[in-house]
């Protein structure tokens, strides 16, 4: 059966034989409501609660403290503790869970919770206002895709064009380095880049991504609003900030993260964030969270420490001063009246950074159950390199307990200093109109509470199908009562969390809340009490002297995590390594030939990472310059011909290991590189040339979790260097010999990898039960 559609079924004009007896008719613009503001939301990336002078902070936010000075601070946001689930949240108004985003976007155990994709019947906030005419645009971190489907070959289902944004520019992934980002995607597509411009600092590239799009938008149409989705990946890890940025910093925190504490807290009570009789709590002081006295470091670990968060300052200093440039535009363009600009951050500050910090942030970020006495989270590295592009730095966690004031512990946890962050929300017009009441809200809200509240300011209804779809129901609540209406009741009563574990209960000014420890059990005795009205930093537990309202939220969180897909909870199985099957094919031989655009940086993991690998290298001529590469200044190793010599290099973490593998003569040569992995996640590596040995250097620890952070080029190494010295010399030191081909030949699993970990744990649980 065929089916025709008539041509003019539905016309609303007349057609006849000839223009001279028809009458047009054209469909009707899709228009957005009169006066709609345009909407800006900043989302900064591991920003505590008090890192902006709204909030308490010394660091000069001059452009925040006119937005919030003129607009509203909710001091009593909630957001969830980790940033995929925080930004699933608040683009689509619905639990993380329930979106599929019990995690970050970088594993997949094969659950309902952690299927890292958005539903057709979960339109994005984006989604909603390009229905309802507005221009939707995204610049920065997306974090929304699954790693494993962040390449070019993926159907891109869950990549920012798909998701309603008319427009993209930024990283899909998590993190990146500000000075050479891993890969930079535009639209629909990774950009190909040898080398960056002299200069370059992603987060002023981003901001004038936006800027040129929001100036195209007015070139082109003067009236249509748009949405701005501006994500920063500043503040994240690794902390690297511009040196003019930093040298305004210099000397502000020599006196440490207690004094810091002390005075954030006196600003954030003066200002009236928190109501008279508010407590500091000690130093965190949880076993592997704790907090030393500033007072108690040696002079030298208080110099080294306070360079970490003179660069985290600059970086925040440079956020605000790409927002002054996005307003200064607004401005020109006679739009800032009419635009909302909120500011906030995915989750509060964070402690992964350890105890001391590092300069070695993949080092650090690994979590590895068997790690090796020799690992090294930290290399000693000149401090004058911190915050610069040869450097991968963390700031101890005594800073990201600062970030927090007044709040306990960080990122990751439902205590109040991985959840509670700032919020600002500025429209001039708004504040005119009568919409909006300038001021402080200690109201609770969440953040699903965003998108309809957003949705309701723009004047634009929630529909119940899209595309003839049915939509989920939301779970958020608009807040627009409590921005007109100062003495409004919050309109968010009760919420659930959950993050690896942890887990928490809000209602009516009550909340329990758990401080998980990974395999232990999920019974009755993690949970604490708080009423945060009267103790909002969670210092008196009540859990003791009222154990019927425990009963009562513990079994509120059940039946809410039951509705809402939060199980199975993590657990010592090591499930959460497990990957889809489907991957084992990324594990074949692969053969890249010269001219293929950088492989993406998980694709490349999958050839090498906890196994045994051989790369063969075919070369017609050897000439000069690099024949592989994989990985920049955080790890990664590079094998190219200097000077008629062949070179392997390997960053271990920021330690540079050269060897010179000797003469290369002319003529066509397979140069083979042979990584062995052995126990205590070390490779052995090998060069040979026409299955000759040249070189055989020491044992060097693996590139694990998520090192090497760029992929894999093939006649060139990319953006950041794997040798800084070769970068010097010569650049991306593109080959000039003829390249037949790169082939990868992955080996068997190394003996600590994930499964055979995950192995020992599941025969462990066994044995214990």
């Amino acid at each position: 059966m065929t089916t025709r559609r008539d041509p003019y079924d539905g016309f609303p004009g007349r057609v006849g034989r000839t223009f001279a007896d028809s009458e047009p008719a054209w469909p009707p613009r899709r228009t957005a409501p009169d006066r709609a503001p345009n909407i800006v939301v900043v989302l900064v990336d591991d920003m505590g609660y008090s890192d902006i002078g709204p909030f308490g902070s010394e660091i000069g936010t001059p452009v925040l403290d006119e937005l919030a000075g003129q607009g509203v601070r909710l001091t009593n946001y909630h957001t969830m503790p980790l940033c995929s689930p925080a930004r699933a949240a608040l683009l689509t108004g619905l639990n993380p869970h329930r979106v599929g985003y019990a995690m970050v976007a970088n594993s997949d155990p094969g659950f309902p919770g952690y299927g890292m994709e958005i539903a057709d019947d979960i339109p994005t906030l984006a989604e909603l206002l390009h229905d309802s005419g507005y221009a939707t645009y995204a610049v920065g971190k997306w974090h929304l895709v699954r790693d494993s489907a962040s390449n070019a070959a993926d159907h891109r289902g869950n990549w920012p064009l798909q998701k309603g944004f008319d427009r993209y520019y930024g990283v899909l992934e998590g993190l990146t380095s500000l000075f050479h980002p891993h890969q930079l995607v535009r639209d629909n597509s990774p950009l190909d880049i040898d080398e960056l411009p002299e200069g370059y600092y992603y987060t002023d590239d981003i901001t004038d991504e936006a800027i040129s799009m929001v100036k195209s938008l007015r070139a082109h149409d003067p009236d249509k609003p748009f949405f701005l989705y501006l994500a920063h990946n500043a503040v994240h890890g690794p902390l690297q900030a511009k040196e003019e940025d930093i040298a305004r910093h210099r000397g502000h925190y020599d006196d440490g993260w207690d004094a810091l504490r002390d005075r954030r807290f006196a600003a954030q009570l003066a200002a009236g964030l928190f109501p008279p009789g508010t407590e500091l709590p000690e130093r965190n002081g949880e076993a592997g969270l704790d907090v030393p006295a500033w007072d108690s470091l040696t002079e030298d670990q208080q110099r080294l420490y306070a360079r970490y968060m003179e660069v985290y300052a600059a970086m925040v200093d440079n956020i605000d001063q790409n927002l002054g440039r996005l307003t200064e535009t607004l401005d020109a363009l006679g739009e800032l009246d009419n635009t909302i600009i909120v500011f906030t951050s995915d989750n509060g500050g964070t402690g992964e950074g350890g105890l001391e910090g590092t300069r070695s942030y993949f080092s650090r970020f690994v979590h590895h159950p068997q790690l090796p006495s020799d690992w090294t989270p930290d290399v000693d590295r000149d401090p004058a390199l911190i915050g610069g592009p040869r450097s991968l730095v963390h700031y101890p966690r005594g800073w990201g307990m600062a970030s927090n004031t007044p709040f306990r512990l960080y990122k990751g946890h439902t205590y109040a200093g991985g959840v509670r962050v700032p919020f600002v929300l500025s429209w001039p017009e708004g504040i005119r109109d009568g919409r909006l009441t300038q001021g402080v809200r200690p109201q609770y809200q969440y953040v699903t509470d965003i998108a309809p509240t957003l949705l309701e300011l723009a004047g634009i209804a929630r529909p119940e199908m899209r595309a003839g779809v049915p939509l989920q129901e939301l779970d958020g609540v608009s807040f627009t009562p409590v921005l007109t209406d100062p003495a409004h009741t919050s309109t968010h009563a009760e919420q659930y969390c959950e993050m690896t574990g942890n887990r928490s209960y809000y209602r009516d000014g009550h909340k329990l809340v758990t401080l998980h420890r990974p395999g232990a059990p999920y019974d009755d005795s993690e949970w604490a009490l708080y009423d945060i009205r009267a103790d909002p930093t969670e210092i008196h537990d009540l859990a003791a002297r009222h154990p019927e309202l425990v009963k009562e939220l513990s079994a509120a969180w059940e039946s809410a995590a039951w509705r809402n897909g939060v199980f199975p909870l993590p657990d010592g199985s090591g499930a959460l390594a497990r990957r889809n099957p489907a991957e084992e094919r990324l594990a074949r031989p692969l053969t890249l030939l010269p001219g293929t655009p950088e492989l993406e940086r998980y694709r490349s993991s999958r050839l090498i990472s906890f196994r045994s690998f051989d790369i063969a290298v075919a070369v017609d001529a050897p000439g000069e310059g690099v024949l592989v590469s994989h990985g920049d200044q955080g790890g990664g190793y590079v094998l190219y011909a200097e000077d008629g010599r062949l070179h392997f290099a390997y960053n271990e973490y920021g330690v540079l290991h050269e060897t010179d593998a000797g003469p290369v003569p002319e003529g066509p040569h397979e140069v083979t590189v042979a990584a062995t992995a052995e126990k205590g996640l070390r490779w052995r590596f090998s060069v040979a040339v026409d299955g000759v040995e040249r070189a055989a250097p020491a044992s060097v620890h693996q590139l694990i979790g998520m090192a090497p952070f760029q992929g894999i080029s093939v006649g060139v190494d990319r953006k950041s260097p794997v040798s800084w010295p070769v970068h010097e010399r010569h650049g991306s030191f593109r080959h000039t010999g003829r390249l037949r081909s790169v082939t990868y030949r992955p080996g068997a699993a190394a003996p600590d990898s994930p499964a055979a970990v995950a192995a020992a744990l599941r025969e462990a649980a066994a044995a214990f039960e």
